[in-house]
């Protein structure tokens, strides 16, 4: 499975098809936007076309990913756990599945706007925003902000067209000063990154979409992103 090298800031990250980032020196995983127990909130509201079961997919995936590189640190950026009562609403089996992850490795949650205080069903350190080496890592990106920024909560996707046909797909977007993380959670939607939330968060001309696959991530200057129709 391949993956793509990113600089922000001069920190080395490479780009991973599952969308976190992984810095091999310090090998820290980076993920954002688990929205973990989304199903479940959808569902405690009446909403009942969203089956609740994303947290146990969801950490599933992740289970995939951390057998993978095995990292010494995980480093979620923020809505991890999709409002202030997911802790209560959590099947046990799904916590257990979460604690077993955290188990011999550092764990670093970041504070979002839908969980600003932690869960009581999870163990890590919980912070307003992290400083690691050259970056600092957030959950919503700051306009005019310092370089080095990596953030979430916008959910950003990218279209583009190949061969008359329209691709659009999660996406790690950056322009090497900062770098704006997909979701990673299995029921979060996204934002196309040529909309009106991503303006001024990136240099003029500067931006590189690295577009997630099934087995690789494939990086598109900005001159080849289209918006989304009506956009």
């Amino acid at each position: 499975m391949s993956f793509s090298d990113l600089s922000v800031h001069g920190e080395p990250f490479a780009v991973l098809p599952e969308g976190g980032l992984w810095h091999e020196g310090e090998r820290v995983l980076i993920l954002a936007d688990l929205h973990l127990e989304k199903g479940s909130a959808f569902a405690a509201r009446g909403r009942g076309l969203m089956p609740p079961y994303d947290t146990a997919a969801t950490l599933a995936l992740l289970g995939r990913l951390m057998a993978r590189l095995d990292p010494r640190a995980v480093i979620a950026l923020g809505d991890s756990f999709h409002d202030s009562r997911a802790g209560a609403r959590i099947h046990r089996a799904d916590v257990e599945a979460l604690c077993a992850l955290q188990t011999g490795r550092d764990w670093i949650w970041i504070a979002g706007n839908h969980d600003p205080e932690p869960p009581d069903c999870v163990s890590g350190e919980w912070h307003p925003e992290f400083r690691f080496g050259r970056a600092v890592l957030r959950h919503e990106p700051v306009a005019g902000g310092e370089e080095g920024e990596i953030a979430g909560h916008l959910h950003p996707v990218a279209k583009i067209r190949v061969r008359g046909e329209s691709v659009r797909r999660r996406c790690v977007a950056s322009d090497g000063r900062r770098a704006i993380l997909p979701a990673f959670g299995v029921y979060a939607g996204g934002l196309n990154v040529m909309g009106r939330a991503f303006h001024n968060l990136f240099a003029p001309g500067a931006l590189h979409a690295f577009m997630l696959g099934r087995n690789g991530v494939y990086r598109m200057p900005e001159h080849h992103l289209v918006p989304d129709a009506g956009a």
